[in-house]
């Protein structure tokens, strides 16, 4: 086992206020990251929300073995004001007891994201589920929401988005339901997999998913309280297979990391663009540099989310990787690493370790919005 990626638990930093001075914390990709009680953090498939100048990651709580890939407690949230010491909150989501429950234990609860409603004043989770005992066959979009960022967060319900609607720009011959999935699955609602959430400049919040049997992602609007589909959404790259989307948006443009469909195994990234979320998109290929072997596996990883961070007057972006290790889930991994720029292309280096100031080394993007500094 490598050395664990912090030496020094600098718990203080987690009471201080926002905007701290530049400290010489490390990312150590793929090394073991304990939290303030020195036990590897336990948030796999996560996603961050900053609230109050305080970052939160929400992830997968895994167990031992492969049981560990189901449910058996559910959404854990950390708490961090530098991104590299993180503070554990417990359990935002738990399971249900009742076997009635849609999130009863052993049911498959993946890729949990939080957004803040300002005008419900409520923190909105979604997060992809798979019913108990039916393997992956529910394809289900969950929601619950809280009071306090940290929870406890209440499950309202689940569903298969957009039933009744169809997407913008469907060609006529895919309404068919003998040879069209999303014409199939038009009145019960869309297959919804692998998802990440993302709050647009304007405040309009969207769910992306992938869809169609894997094959398609669609990016839904959400309504006004962010729990529900507004019944507007694109297909974005029809039968791309494309799923793990992380979005961020850049100079008006909006950039998109995914993976190809292999299951556990890693395998290529690819990467997108469009000057509206709901495309055309172009694709922009991998953005993976290094070795052969690294590109073609994205570094054993598999992209869970885009962070931007506004600092010192610029925007930079994170991107954060999950090494899945299906065999005893508990040992996942992650790597976290710089997005760097290529001809206008976001592209991402392997980094045995790196800090915040080699972040603030790579080329600005001026910030508009105020900033949040850890």
């Amino acid at each position: 086992m490598k050395t664990p990626i912090f030496l020094t638990l600098a718990i203080g930093l987690l009471c201080a206020g926002p905007a701290l001075a530049q400290t010489d914390k490390a990312f150590e990709p793929g090394a073991v990251w304990p939290d303030d009680k020195g036990v590897h953090i336990n948030a796999h498939g996560g996603g961050i929300l900053e609230h109050a100048g305080v970052y939160y990651w929400f992830g997968e709580h895994k167990t031992e073995g492969g049981a560990g890939n189901l449910a058996q407690v559910g959404v854990h949230v950390y708490s961090s004001r530098n991104l590299t010491d993180w503070r554990d909150e417990g359990i935002a989501l738990a399971v249900a007891d009742d076997p009635l429950s849609d999130i009863v234990k052993g049911s498959v609860i993946e890729r949990p994201k939080v957004i803040y409603n300002p005008g419900t004043r409520k923190f909105v989770m979604w997060f992809h589920l798979e019913l108990k005992g039916q393997g992956y066959s529910a394809a289900r979009s969950g929601v619950a929401v809280a009071d306090k960022v940290t929870g406890p967060y209440v499950y309202q319900t689940s569903f298969r988005p957009n039933a009744g609607a169809w997407p913008i720009h469907l060609a006529e011959d895919q309404k068919d339901p003998a040879t069209s999935v999303i014409a199939r699955d038009h009145k019960t609602g869309q297959m919804a997999r692998d998802m990440t959430l993302f709050v647009d400049d304007d405040g309009a919040a969207y769910h992306l998913y992938a869809s169609e049997e894997n094959h398609t992602l669609h990016i839904s609007r959400l309504s006004p309280d962010f729990q529900r589909p507004a019944g507007e959404y694109a297909r974005m790259m029809p039968f791309a297979d494309d799923e793990a989307p992380a979005i961020f948006k850049r100079e008006g443009s909006y950039y998109l990391v995914t993976s190809g469909l292999s299951g556990w195994a890693p395998n290529a990234a690819r990467s997108y663009v469009a000057s509206h979320i709901y495309g055309p998109w172009t694709a922009l290929g991998n953005p993976v540099r290094g070795t052969p072997e690294q590109a073609k596996i994205t570094f054993g990883g598999q992209s869970t989310h885009a962070m931007t961070l506004k600092r010192k007057g610029c925007e930079r972006q994170i991107l954060m990787l999950d090494i899945w290790r299906p065999k005893n889930a508990i040992d996942g991994r992650y790597a976290w690493l710089p997005v760097e720029w290529e001809a206008g292309k976001p592209v991402v280096r392997w980094r045995e370790r790196w800090t915040l100031a080699d972040l603030d080394a790579l080329p600005c993007h001026s910030a508009a919005t105020p900033e949040a500094t850890p």
